[in-house]
């Protein structure tokens, strides 16, 4: 059985042997390294290519946040999932937009992390309840205000076309011949599509893509 290998990130040590013997106890997951900074995290996650980093939130050098933005620019398809004592809504948003695929409070970690793991590990988003609870609280303000816009009907046919072969995994040039545009052109789509959508990754477009439902015959 292939075991889901993970990197905690934490500057309390005793954190982390807690959260080590956790994670150890479990016959499909094991850790195989741990960073102190938000440095050493995407470091070591350069280094170990770790299915799941465990990254707290507040720590020295550079914070979980950060480390979380880069470890995402650099290797999107590695999953992090954040810890922190926080529980406000000022701090959920800014952790998702970051790119973190979960999010689970320290004094929850004996009863979530084992399954919060499991949920990231398989490509799932992983929020404790309260925090959904406030995502969709925040999403029913903005469409009572007006706010809220399918973010699939801000794009064009032609971004359409190309978020769908970009999804299926389509190269740069191929999508360029396939729809008769330079490459040039398919970058640009690329970025517009990116930026309407606030996805910064192909597996991000991927993961949307699937809750969408848009990779059937026809995503016009």
């Amino acid at each position: 059985m292939k075991k889901i290998r993970v990197l905690l990130a934490d500057d309390h040590p005793v954190v982390r042997v807690g959260v080590r013997t956790l994670v150890n106890s479990e016959p499909d997951m094991e850790v195989v390294g741990e960073a102190g900074t938000g440095l050493q995290a995407i470091n070591l996650t350069q280094e170990l290519h770790p299915d799941v980093v465990v990254m707290d939130i507040s720590m020295p050098e550079m914070d979980g946040l950060e480390a979380t933005r880069r470890i995402h620019a650099i290797i999107p398809e590695i999953q992090v999932l954040i810890l922190t004592v926080h529980a406000q809504e000022r701090y959920l948003f800014p952790v998702l937009k970051a790119g973190a695929a979960g999010y689970i409070i320290k004094s929850t970690i004996d009863v979530e992390l084992v399954n919060a793991i499991r949920s990231v590990a398989q490509g799932e988003v992983f929020l404790y309840p309260t925090a959904a609870q406030m995502i969709l609280k925040d999403f029913f303000a903005r469409l009572k205000r007006g706010e809220e816009q399918d973010a699939y009907d801000r794009l064009s046919a032609r971004e359409r076309e190309v978020l769908k072969m970009i999804v299926l995994g389509h190269t740069t040039g191929e999508i360029a011949n396939e729809l008769i545009i330079t490459s040039k052109s398919v970058e640009t789509y690329r970025a517009r599509i990116m930026g309407k959508l606030d996805l910064h990754s192909r597996a991000a477009l991927v993961r949307f893509a699937l809750s969408r439902g848009l990779l059937g015959e026809d995503t016009r």
